[in-house]
């Protein structure tokens, strides 16, 4: 890096963009070697946080666009790893529900995203690490609370190399 011009040694944004870049690469190979993407990780990781969830419910807490998480549960669903129910307090609408496949499957998920982040942070200190967590969660949250959480282009990025193809994530 220290062979390039000064003012892209020392452009934030190329720096960010660069690191994201390759920390992007690493988690979708590391994720698609399991037979997961990004979204599944979103969802499986949600439930388990948070419980049972409206699709609605669900799509505004992983900021995955309405439409593509339909895929996306269905991939969960026919996997095993999720199921819908009617909400008992509105049957109109489904619950979807974190089954034990997966659990089973986000806790290998946690172990692999776990050893991609030492692998990607390797030459930072644990302080480094907290230090760029806070950091980079202030830009998110600045920027994050811009967007409309259902606005497509506003997360064009999360569509992955096949476009709007969900099975790419």
């Amino acid at each position: 890096m220290n062979e390039g011009a000064e003012r892209l040694r020392t452009l934030r944004t190329r720096l960010l963009s660069l690191a994201a870049v390759h920390a992007d690469r690493r988690v979708t190979e590391e994720l698609a070697g399991a037979g997961a993407r990004k979204w599944h990780y979103a969802v499986l990781a949600t439930l388990d946080e948070f419980g049972p969830a409206s699709q609605s419910r669900l799509s505004d807490r992983t900021r995955v666009y309405r439409s593509d998480l339909v895929a996306v549960l269905n991939e969960l669903s026919g996997r095993g790893q999720i199921e819908r129910a009617p909400d008992p307090a509105d049957k109109r609408r489904n619950l979807v529900r974190i089954t034990a496949a997966g659990r089973r499957q986000l806790h290998t998920l946690d172990q692999l995203l776990a050893a991609v982040d030492d692998d990607v942070f390797a030459p930072l200190t644990p302080a480094q690490r907290a230090q760029l967590t806070d950091l980079l969660t202030i830009l998110v949250d600045h920027h994050g609370n811009r967007e409309d959480p259902h606005d497509r282009t506003a997360r064009r990025h999360d569509r992955g190399p096949g476009g709007g193809d969900p099975r790419s994530r």
